[in-house]
């Protein structure tokens, strides 16, 4: 059993597949910095400087403080019940930004494939009888005429 699990696990799929997981989780970080520090400050300023990680509605106030909360983070600290839509509208943004950038990969991957060569040809056609017979051969197998050889 121990050997067929070392198999499994030294198979190059299972590595692939591993480093392809350990790149991803590592590009969702930098798309998630990219989105949160890059994207959304100018895209707040535009909108009046609305900081989208700090949109939220109050669903149950906290029974010790009362609103209204100056951020979400003091939502949370004093126990309110808060739906958080400015960082659920972060994280669209972020998966955007990671489907585009999947896609252009994946693009430029099936640019830099080139299709195989077709392989030369190993048959050729008897003028004679029209016979389909080996590129090597100097005769017909079907009519016996000789057959000029290939070039």
């Amino acid at each position: 059993m121990f050997k067929e699990f070392k198999e499994f696990a030294v198979k190059g799929n299972v590595v692939d597949m591993a480093v392809g997981i350990i790149m991803g989780a590592a590009f969702g970080t930098i798309v998630s910095s990219l989105v949160a520090d890059v994207v959304m400050p100018p895209i707040g300023m535009l909108m009046g400087n609305v900081d989208f990680g700090n949109l939220f509605v109050v669903l149950k106030e906290s029974a010790t403080t009362v609103g209204p909360y100056a951020s979400l983070a003091d939502a949370q600290k004093a126990g309110a019940v808060t739906l958080n839509y400015g960082k659920f509208i972060n994280t669209i943004i972020s998966f955007l930004i990671v489907a585009i950038a999947m896609f252009l990969l994946i693009r430029v991957i099936n640019k830099l494939k080139r299709e195989a060569p077709p392989a030369p040809p190993d048959t050729r056609e008897c003028p004679h009888c029209c016979s389909t017979i080996s590129i090597k051969a100097t005769r017909c197998a079907h009519c016996t005429s000789e057959v000029p050889a290939a070039s």
